[in-house]
C-alpha cells in the first residue's frame, strides 16, 4: 500500500479526471535541452481489479490537435503534416491488452495507435495514493512513464544540425500523472 493510501481496496470502474491529470511528453531539442508538452483534450476510463489485476483494463483517446508546448509556432508545426497530421489523423488511442501488478507497481501493456500505426507498449505505473475527496468522490492516483521511438509511428520529420546531430530526438518520453474518480 502506498504511503498516501487512504483506501484498502481501489477496485472498481474509473473515469480519469483530465482537469487534475497530465498526459505529456519530453523530447530533446537541438541536442542541448528538453522540450516538454502535454495534451489538453483527452478522455480515459479504467477498470481496476485488485484481486485479479489481469482483469483490469484501460482505454485512452487523445486529440493530438490539443498539444501545448508553450510555443504556438512549435504547436502549429507539431499538428502539421510534418508530425501529427491532425487533419488526416484527428485521434490517437491506447487500449490495454495486459495488466500486471506487483505491490504498488502496475505494468500496463497495450496497443498505442498514432497516425493509424499501432504498436504495443508497456507503461510502468506506480500507485501514488487514494482518498475520498471533500465532494464524496473516491480518487486514485498513478504516475507512469515510457520511452518510445517516434519513428515507429511515422513521426519522422527532422533537421540536421550544422554541428552534428538532429533538431528533434527520436526517443520521446511519455509521462502520465493520473487522478481517476470512481464511477458511482
Amino acid at each position: 500500500m502506498t504511503e498516501n493510501a487512504a483506501l484498502t481496496d481501489i477496485a472498481g470502474d474509473y473515469t480519469l479526471d483530465v482537469s487534475h491529470s497530465r498526459l505529456g511528453f519530453v523530447a530533446r531539442h537541438a541536442v542541448v535541452t528538453k522540450v516538454r508538452g502535454q495534451f489538453a483534450d483527452w478522455t480515459a476510463t479504467a477498470h481496476i481489479d485488485t484481486a485479479n489485476p489481469a482483469a483490469s483494463s484501460v482505454s485512452v483517446t487523445i486529440n493530438p490537435a490539443s498539444v501545448s508546448t508553450g510555443s504556438a509556432d512549435r504547436d502549429g508545426h507539431l499538428t502539421s503534416g510534418d508530425f501529427f497530421d491532425v487533419e488526416t489523423f484527428p485521434e490517437w488511442k491506447f487500449v490495454s491488452t495486459e495488466v500486471a501488478r506487483d505491490g504498488d507497481d502496475w505494468n500496463i501493456t497495450g496497443d498505442l495507435t498514432i497516425k493509424d500505426v499501432t504498436k504495443s507498449v508497456t507503461i510502468e505505473f506506480e500507485e501514488s495514493g487514494s482518498a475520498k475527496d471533500p465532494f464524496g468522490n473516491i480518487r486514485v492516483g498513478f504516475e507512469g512513464a515510457v520511452t518510445i521511438n517516434r519513428k515507429d509511428w511515422g513521426l519522422s520529420w527532422n533537421a540536421a544540425l550544422e554541428t552534428g546531430g538532429v533538431l528533434v530526438s527520436e526517443k520521446i518520453k511519455l509521462e502520465f500523472d493520473i487522478s481517476a474518480i470512481k464511477n458511482a
